[in-house]
């Protein structure tokens, strides 16, 4: 886990870095004692805000100083050449530590990449941002069947059933495995290691077998490939720099004396031909160069050979100087062959050794594992707030529950500003926030707010609203069909999407309308795709931040160990309040738009076309850019059937009638299929009835 593996630099490193200049470079300033010591000071209102000002600068440079620093130690100290990535036309590629390839297209995040990349120095690309995540796990977890195949699902039986609940079943070969696998040979360092190696390669491919040597990372795979340059051995490399060449390369591993170096999982799902010589000779040999963490791994590479009861071998080499091994008691076995009297070259093979090693990968195993399972429990939390987000997303492309997520969102809206400014008796903050989000005077005096319930205010405040809202609608599209009646029936043109610039005085969104449509409806259609579009906009704007800020609370939430608390538990108490936060700012961000936002009036030339598809299409070919996703088609479906006006649509507003019911009220809930009823908290309760399976029968 070298991603999240941190490294700090020691006093004695700050002192030498910072210079003799300037001894707090990297010194972040106590913002609290720093504001205190302003404010002691007493200076004017102007000072005192310049004062702050450069304080809070000073912070986030030394604050994005420290973590630049961070990033680039780590990747000098950290993430090898050749091993954790490879250097590409001039591109740093990273390589997936378990099957050897390269991850095209995959960056590290958070300044690390560009770390590694001034580090080798080639091309600093800019930062990614995370748009969308989510575990294959999860993904996985989507479909409502699950199978699948594989040589080597037994060793990982236990997850299968843990994350999925699905059962492994060994199917016996189709024919008796005739490939000797044989007990590992175990070296005391890496130099004697690969020298028999190279001995064993030789010898096989001189007595016309072919040999396949897996390797664990390319730098490995380079190093032999000189080893056996140096004896005049013919053979032929695949790792991720090479990876294009995977299906020759493995065509040719089956022929008399080929020998072909590979990371561990290349050419799996590839039978390995062999010719008859090849079968009288022995068969194809697997020499292992490493024993991999993974159990899995090794067998997938041993299973390159003996396929359809050929013959064959296997034969893993390991060096007390491996990773696995000196994690797990090389010290002892190294005792112990210098009490053998082992001289330089000698090797051990015996299957108690072999058995201590799979007991060591197990352990290994049984960690990753652990790792793999807390992933996705700190997943899970996100995959809740992911269902509720995409729900919306789902519902602003489709259309057709928009107008109903729109009236809810002004009716919470509603609710938060008039329960916030109830708590507070605070009638002139309520009569601001009315005009700053919705653009409206308050329909309620100061008396009446004082008297009447926060429910009660709430009801007046949204019907009137919405009432606002409908009006205002009606009156854009009014406002917007003339100019779309000009762009229409200009002949000129020919557009069948036009982009239509919106602002509410600060920003500006660009809304793309089927032309045609929008004139039809006399201006309807672009105010549907109006409300579409800020949706969307805000919506996916709103996420990427919230993404981020759940990265950043769950390597913040990991220090709750210290205190001897849960990290998990802290994680999904914070990650609620996030996201409780975050959709009310969505909702008053819509709302706050929708209210505003203003339509062209009168100027045509504000109208642009989307694409340049022209309108009637009867003897033009469709280029692959010009053709039209699944919303455009279902739009021009729509389009084509219809003879007359569609009549506006009724939207039902959801309007709560009972009180708000509060995370610790007890409730009583029912059983949609078996009737069973249970009394419970209502924070207990609301996930049950969110799924559907449970419904509220008394508050």
């Amino acid at each position: 886990m070298k991603k999240t593996t941190e490294i700090e630099l020691t006093d004695k490193g700050v002192n030498y870095i910072s210079g003799e200049q300037n001894r707090d470079f990297f010194v972040m300033p106590d913002i609290g004692a720093e504001i205190a010591k302003i404010e002691q000071q007493n200076p004017e209102i102007e000072e005192e805000a310049e004062l702050k000002e450069e304080l809070f600068k000073d912070f986030t440079v030394k604050s994005e100083r420290i973590h630049t620093m961070s990033q680039l130690l780590k990747a000098y100290t950290l993430f090898e050449k050749d091993v954790e990535y490879v250097v590409i036309d001039n591109k740093v590629m990273i390589v997936d530590e378990q099957t050897g390839r390269i991850m095209d297209g995959r960056r590290y995040s958070d300044g690390l990449h560009q770390a590694i990349e001034a580090k080798e120095n080639v091309k600093i690309e800019a930062l990614t941002q995370t748009f969308a995540t989510v575990t294959l796990q999860n993904y996985f977890r989507m479909y409502s069947k699950l199978a699948g195949m594989t040589g080597t699902a037994i060793t990982e039986a236990g997850e299968f059933w843990e994350i999925y609940k699905l059962d492994v079943v060994e199917i016996p070969t189709n024919r008796p495995i005739a490939r000797d696998d044989r007990n590992d040979l175990i070296y005391k360092t890496k130099r004697e290691k690969y020298n028999a190696i190279i001995d064993e390669v030789t010898k096989l491919s001189q007595a016309g077998r072919p040999v396949l040597i897996g390797t664990t990372s390319v730098e490995i795979s380079e190093l032999l490939s000189k080893l056996l340059s140096v004896r005049k051995v013919p053979h032929n490399v695949l790792n991720a720099k090479l990876h294009k060449k995977e299906a020759d390369v493995v065509a040719d591993a089956g022929n008399p004396g080929v020998v072909t170096i590979a990371t561990n999982m290349a050419g799996r799902g590839t039978d390995i031909k062999l010719t008859p010589d090849v079968k009288k000779a022995g068969g194809l040999a697997i020499i292992g160069t490493e024993r991999h963490d993974s159990r899995r791994v090794d067998r997938q590479l041993r299973g390159r050979s003996g396929r359809q009861g050929d013959p064959g071998s296997s034969q893993f080499y390991v060096s007390l100087e491996d990773n696995l091994m000196r994690l797990f008691g090389s010290d002892r076995v190294a005792k112990m062959m210098d009490k053998m009297g082992l001289e330089e070259g000698e090797v051990i093979q015996h299957s108690m050794m072999t058995k201590s090693i799979e007991r060591a990968r197990e352990k290994v195993e049984e960690n990753n594992f652990g790792v793999r399972k807390r992933l996705l429990e700190y997943d899970d939390v996100m995959n809740a707030q992911r269902e509720v987000v995409y729900k919306r997303r789902r519902h602003a492309l489709q259309g057709e529950r928009l107008k109903v997520d729109i009236a809810n969102m002004v009716y919470d809206t509603c609710e938060v500003i008039v329960e916030g400014n109830k708590a507070a008796n605070d009638y002139k903050n309520f009569e601001f926030e009315l005009i700053k989000y919705f653009s409206m005077t308050s329909p309620v005096s100061e008396e009446e707010f004082g008297k009447l319930s926060a429910q009660e205010i709430t009801g007046r405040v949204y019907k009137a609203g919405y009432d606002h809202y409908k009006e205002k609608m009606e009156r854009n599209a009014a406002t917007a069909l003339p100019v779309i009646k000009k762009v229409y029936e200009d002949n000129a043109n020919n557009f069948e999407r036009i982009v239509v610039p919106f602002t509410d005085g600060v920003k500006t969104l660009n809304v793309v309308t089927n032309l045609q449509e929008a004139y039809e409806s006399d201006g309807k259609q672009l105010v549907t795709d109006f409300e579409k579009n800020i949706s969307l906009a805000i919506i996916d704007d709103s996420w990427k931040t919230h993404l981020r800020k759940m990265d950043e609370l769950k390597q913040s939430v990991q220090l709750a160990v210290h205190e001897q608390k849960d990290p998990l538990l802290i994680y999904k108490f914070e990650a609620f309040e996030l996201f409780k936060a975050m959709i009310e700012k969505v909702n008053k961000e819509i709302v706050s738009f929708l209210f505003k936002g203003e339509l062209p009036s009168g100027n045509p030339n504000d109208i642009r076309e989307a694409r340049n598809v022209p309108r009637k299409k009867e003897n033009i070919q469709t280029s692959k850019e010009e053709i039209p996703n699944s919303d455009e088609l279902a739009a021009r479906n729509r389009a084509a059937g219809q003879t007359q006006r569609q009549r506006p649509a009724v939207t039902e507003t959801i309007v709560r009638e009972q009180p708000k019911i509060g995370r610790n009220e007890k409730v009583t809930i029912k059983n949609v299929m078996s009737g069973e009823s249970k009394t419970l908290k209502y924070k207990q309760a609301e996930p049950l009835i969110s799924k559907g399976d449970w419904v509220l029968i008394q508050d």
